[in-house]
């Protein structure tokens, strides 16, 4: 854990603030849900989980102006310190408001940041956390700090299918850019005999963006791996391609 957020049981004023802060925000989140929305969300996923019922747009309201209010008040550092109190916790809700409350704002984070959100993947219950701290807050600080790709291959090795999938995830900003394409086939050829859905919609997921944003890599490649590949990853990968292209990267 990088040092910053190693000493969170020392007593100084900030850190049982953040907690204070923390708990508050958790009891907005549980007062303003919806319970009839609650059991909808269930639907989407396999695991069970645990819902306030709020919509994505207005929780990411409350989680900006919460932000807004914290930042001038106390520094990024303490809603950094908010945020990882949240994304603790078992609520789906919890957990998308941390991001939310950091989301956009890779530019001011560093390495010490980078190792914390990886952290947070140890709390991971369900795909739609797991996308929401990949996708908007690790992506795009490995876009813009390629060196971190590593860490992506490091995941591709977990047992945990979340290790696994943010491996995929976490390249999504970085092909939307054409960045990376060696690292994604390298990435793909060594996941495509994985059998977890979870991994393999993540990693269909990856390579549809690439073949979106760069077809003239992409779709060749497909076309390499379409006798092996699962067809839930193929069908996936190609989406967002032309009538004709799909039919024939699919007929194998």
């Amino acid at each position: 854990m990088p040092k910053r957020y190693t000493d969170r049981s020392t007593e100084s004023p900030p850190k049982v603030k953040a907690g204070h802060l923390a708990d508050q925000f958790r009891r907005v989140l549980k007062n303003g849900g919806s319970a009839d929305h609650a059991e909808g969300v269930q639907s989407f996923f396999k695991e069970e989980i645990h819902s306030h019922g709020w919509r994505a747009a207005d929780l990411r309201r409350a989680a900006v102006r919460l932000r807004r209010e914290l930042r001038q008040a106390y520094g990024l550092d303490f809603v950094i310190d908010v945020a990882d109190q949240l994304f603790s916790g078992s609520v789906l809700e919890e957990k998308v408001a941390a991001v939310f409350l950091l989301e956009n704002l890779h530019a001011e984070f560093s390495d010490t940041e980078f190792k914390l959100f990886e952290s947070w993947l140890e709390h991971i219950g369900s795909w739609a956390d797991h996308d929401a701290l990949v996708h908007y807050l690790i992506a795009p600080m490995v876009a813009s700090k390629p060196a971190r790709v590593r860490f992506v291959f490091q995941w591709a090795k977990s047992p945990n299918r979340w290790h696994r999938r943010a491996a995929c995830v976490a390249l999504i900003r970085g092909a939307r850019a054409r960045m990376f394409f060696p690292e994604i086939t390298r990435l793909s050829d060594y996941l495509l005999n994985d059998e977890d859905d979870m991994v393999r919609k993540g990693l269909g997921w990856l390579l549809r963006e690439a073949a979106k944003f760069d077809a003239s890599k992409t779709v060749p490649y497909l076309m390499k791996i379409r006798g092996k590949a699962p067809r839930l990853v193929l069908r996936t990968a190609c989406e967002t391609l032309p009538q004709s292209t799909k039919k024939g990267i699919l007929s194998s």
